[in-house]
């Protein structure tokens, strides 16, 4: 009994030495860290960790289903689709041809209005945000500086930094994007209970606007931002700017940094399903018109959606490859999230998932183009 009793006494030790240090060297995030993934049996954000999390609700309205094709589920997945939906752990599998849902399926107790966490997808409505606040006159243009409206940001290399370079991710801002070291400020922007003062803090690593470097951090700051510029939280902006007016079928979530400070974790974390994530691709195929009417200017649009620098597979928001030497662009979440479009041949595909392969020579995941191989085949028979 005796040793138990010193066990449990030296244990308990190790635990409060522990946290103390977390604390004395501000790594205590870590702490919820553990408590939402870790102890969940995860190493690193999943699907729906948005249970776990302080959210914001993104308003639903003006409901608009998507037309159903005249082919819609006739046409059976291949073994081949099927075995990388088994081997990469899909929830979602959308196929939208013509504006018309042509195939979908769900898998691991996942359903058409189920939500899952679009981690990065996120970037792409962020960057959309931008585009609806310039176009309503709120922010001046892409090259207004950030300091205009962060002062942390408003001398030296940092008074450089435009919103144009954030969305295009070229700021040149201080930032580690690994998402498995738990000491990365990717974690810590994850974790932490007041998100603006880690941004605040960021500082700078190169010169502005010279080339493209992905970093989560460029899009907290958007939001800050964007944010400051419109009066509105991000949550209602993008309620009010396209989550109604693309008539989404189900409210969405947005995870938050704490129920105290509420900003949103601008870089990820939207909850939604893969018909509904699927409307910003589709409006983006469209240029920024739904409808008949413009919700986002069709210049902007354009932009977003060419790369900025020459090479590289990124514009504004949107990541850009070649398929069969046709133009795509998607939005793109860890972990494999994908809302692909295809604009020539008037194609949507998403894939929803909890893990994706190794990555090509094009730094995209291989089976990416099993997906697309699939989403025409379905087309053409």
């Amino acid at each position: 009994m005796k040793i138990i009793k010193r066990f449990l006494i030296g244990l308990l030790v190790v635990v409060a030495t522990l946290v103390l240090f977390l604390y004395i060297f501000n790594y205590e995030y870590l702490l919820k860290a553990v408590r939402t993934i870790y102890f969940t049996g995860h190493t690193t954000a999943y699907l729906e960790d948005y249970k776990k999390f302080d959210n914001m609700n993104i308003a639903s309205g003006n409901l608009q289903p998507w037309p159903f094709h005249r082919k819609y589920n006739t046409v059976k997945a291949s073994d081949t689709l099927l075995g990388v939906h088994e081997k990469f752990g899909s929830v979602a599998f959308v196929v939208i041809k013509n504006d018309s849902l042509l195939y979908e399926a769900y898998y691991d107790g996942f359903g058409k209005t189920s939500k899952s966490n679009s981690f990065s997808m996120a970037k792409s409505y962020v960057s959309g945000m931008l585009g609806k606040a310039i176009m309503q006159g709120h922010i001046k243009s892409l090259e207004q500086p950030v300091g205009d409206f962060i002062p942390e940001y408003s001398q030296g290399t940092a008074a450089k930094m435009t919103v144009g370079d954030l969305a295009s991710m070229a700021s040149g801002l201080k930032w580690d994007e690994s998402y498995y070291s738990p000491f990365s400020v990717t974690t810590r922007a994850y974790f932490d209970d007041n998100l603006a003062s880690v941004m605040r803090k960021r500082g700078m690593q190169g010169e502005p606007g010279q080339g493209f470097e992905y970093l989560s951090g460029n899009t907290e700051l958007l939001a800050m931002i964007i944010e400051k510029a419109t009066g509105k939280k991000m949550a209602e902006y993008l309620s009010e700017s396209f989550w109604k007016p693309l008539g989404s079928e189900v409210d969405a979530l947005w995870q938050v940094d704490s129920e105290e400070h509420q900003l949103v974790k601008a870089y990820c974390c939207i909850a939604s399903n893969a018909r509904d994530f699927a409307r910003f691709g589709k409006l983006y195929k469209d240029y920024g018109k739904w409808n008949g009417k413009q919700l986002l200017d069709s210049t902007f649009v354009a932009k977003s959606i060419k790369p900025r620098f020459k090479g590289e597979p990124y514009g504004y928001g949107f990541w850009l490859k070649k398929y069969k030497g046709k133009d795509l662009f998607m939005m793109r979440g860890h972990l494999g999230q994908f809302v692909m479009v295809i604009p020539e041949d008037d194609l949507i595909v998403v894939r929803l998932g909890h893990t994706q392969g190794e990555r090509g020579e094009d730094g995209f995941p291989k089976e990416l183009d099993v997906y697309l191989e699939e989403a025409y085949r379905m087309v053409k028979e």
